[in-house]
């Protein structure tokens, strides 16, 4: 993994207050890059391995409602909130505190699809 990229993500990280994780993982929930706040809490139960595909699961059924892809997903708990991103065949998991701005993350989307373009040819090469 490029230090460039994680460079990347870590300082995306940074700049979002209240924002604990940035974890990447291919569509079967194997991490590929995860970045963490030093001040990170117990936040590993939105990182398990059935978290992940349990969220394309969710993406695929929420696709079957006649409104088009699904891009994202946001499930609140009482002290985090975790943000999904669809970018198959990766997937985008931000975990912050509760009261983490929501907006700053969504908006971080399209402000990564440059560095994941060598992530998704890792994982689609035969």
């Amino acid at each position: 993994m490029s230090d460039d990229i994680k460079n990347y993500f870590n300082g995306l990280l940074h700049k979002v207050s209240g924002l604990y994780v940035i974890q990447i993982t291919d569509r079967d929930g194997v991490p590929l890059l995860r970045v963490s706040n030093s001040q990170e809490k117990n936040v590993d139960f939105a990182l398990m391995p059935s978290f992940i595909p349990t969220f394309t699961t969710a993406c695929d059924q929420a696709s079957k409602l006649g409104l088009g892809r699904n891009k994202a997903i946001i499930s609140m708990y009482s002290n985090y909130q975790v943000v999904q991103m669809n970018k198959l065949p990766l997937i985008l998991t931000f975990v912050g505190a509760e009261d983490c701005n929501t907006g700053h993350i969504l908006a971080l989307e399209h402000q990564v699809d440059g560095y994941l373009e060598d992530m998704k040819l890792a994982v689609t090469e035969p």
